[in-house]
């Protein structure tokens, strides 16, 4: 007997994010405009810098201011690559910083990006280094125009708004990303669920297929090759089979059609027929007699009353099947159903029969799913379920057993 599992759903824990933040696939021209924009703002606020915040007091171009500029203007221009080289550039600027005040604003916007692209602890040493080369700034220069302090608070302040900027464009990177990311693995998992339970859906509709189906087929099965077989039958054995074939016919197609309107309308349709429980038990066992099987049906009064109608159904499938069974495997041999149980102590549900001495002729097919569906109905109950031969090897037993709350 093998039992039946839905797919198992994959893992969908999320790494957690490298000390890189992840790309976010940036439009490649608006890209390149952000880079040009900040060529541009670095070369013209660098160039008030230099003009206005000269450190040397006089005014006249010198060889130190032209070198400055000249330094100041290539450091802009590296900035085009900063998307790629963020930590390496940053620190070339650093080093160039210390003899050029034009390369303060591309070194804040150099700074900017190591905090966005790198962690916070590494921008904020890079902010300290470059104020901490103003002291060597001013040592090169022979008559500073503005105490050190002042170039050490506006260096200072520029940085420090440099990374605080970078460190708030990184988190809402991150949060992006992690919302993203989040969406996708959402995404992923509703999908899961929706093939899982379109997975169920399906097992249970073969299940239901099958419970309506393999007994009314099998009894028109039993007696159309009782009329094949018996070519000399007298009119009246030939009238009651072929009215037994036709009845059990009309109530599969009856059922079928029920199940058919069941999934067609869905919850919005019209309630559902009354599943059969266990009061309708020995209804079946007649049916089952009435069509030539011998069955010993024994079921203490009472013992349905307070029973939770899911284990009723349940016990009505047991005895459906294990009928059916016989009919297919031990045709003509006699059938014990014993139903018993109380509150507090469970459900017990057997049906046993002999097995044949000589296989059974070919009749109606089946793959033992009827047994595969008992189990799972059984397992949804909360119950047990054993069949299988006796150990004695003479007789075929299918057992339950279901909780009965007190």
């Amino acid at each position: 007997m093998s039992s039946q599992a839905g797919p198992a759903l994959p893992d969908a824990r999320i790494d957690p994010p490298p000390e890189s933040v992840p790309t976010l696939g940036r439009d490649g021209c608006a890209a390149r405009a952000g880079d040009v924009t900040c060529v541009v703002l670095s070369f013209a606020f660098g160039t008030l810098l230099l003009r206005v915040g000269d450190a040397s007091a006089d005014p006249s171009p010198t060889p130190t201011w032209q070198v400055d500029a000249a330094m100041g203007t290539l450091c802009c221009l590296s900035l085009w690559w900063r998307h790629r080289w963020p930590l390496g550039l940053a620190v070339a600027l650093t080093l160039v910083g210390a003899v050029s005040a034009m390369t303060t604003a591309a070194l804040a916007v150099a700074v900017f990006t190591v905090a966005v692209h790198r962690r916070a602890l590494v921008a904020l040493v890079l902010a300290v280094t470059n104020v901490a080369m103003v002291t060597v700034y001013f040592m090169l220069q022979d008559d500073p125009k503005f105490p050190v302090w002042v170039d050490f608070a506006v260096r200072g302040g520029i940085l420090a708004a440099a990374v605080g900027w970078g460190m708030f464009a990184r988190a809402q990177r991150q949060l992006v990303a992690s919302l993203r990311e989040r969406a996708a693995r959402l995404e992923a998992e509703q999908h899961l669920r929706v093939e899982q339970a379109r997975l169920t859906e399906r097992t249970r509709i073969a299940r239901e297929m099958h419970d309506v189906l393999a007994h009314r087929l099998s009894l028109v099965s039993l007696h159309a090759g009782a009329l094949e077989v018996r070519m000399d039958a007298r009119r009246e054995e030939v009238a009651t089979a072929a009215g037994v074939i036709r009845a059990n016919a009309h109530d599969a197609l009856q059922e079928l059609r029920a199940v058919i309107g069941v999934l067609r309308v869905g919850v919005s349709g019209p309630p559902e027929r009354p599943q059969p429980g266990l009061p309708d038990v020995p209804e079946l066992v007649e049916s089952a007699r009435a069509a030539g099987t011998r069955v010993a049906y024994a079921c203490p009064a009472g013992a349905a009353d307070g029973l939770p109608s899911a284990v009723g159904r349940t016990a009505y499938r047991l005895v459906q099947e294990g009928l059916t069974n016989a009919r297919k495997h031990a045709p003509g041999a006699a059938v014990d159903v014993l139903v018993d149980g109380a509150r507090g102590e469970g459900l017990r549900v057997r049906v046993t029969n002999p097995l044949p001495i000589t296989p059974p002729p070919e009749g109606v097919p089946g793959a033992g799913m009827g047994l595969v569906g008992l189990r799972e109905r059984v397992t949804l109950a909360g119950g047990r379920l054993h069949h299988g031969a006796e150990p004695d090897g003479r007789g075929f037993r299918l057992e339950a057993w279901m909780p009965w709350p007190a």
